[in-house]
């Protein structure tokens, strides 16, 4: 039962969600041979506040 962490900036609407989801059962099931109802996803939607690259906050980025 593979279980997927997905880490994103939020914003992105339900359609891209269930889009982006159905993707990945689906990538999962043709290269793990998992079904698709053993494809747990979880999405984490991060402020840019609350994520750093380089030692700079995203939501200082111009």
């Amino acid at each position: 039962m593979p279980t997927i962490n997905v880490q994103l900036f939020e914003g992105r609407t339900i359609e891209q969600k269930r889009a982006f989801v159905k993707a990945v059962t689906e990538a999962t099931v043709e290269t793990l041979g998992s079904s698709a109802e053993s494809v747990d996803i979880i999405l984490t939607e991060v402020k840019r506040e609350h994520w750093a690259t380089g030692g700079k906050l995203w939501s200082d980025a111009s």
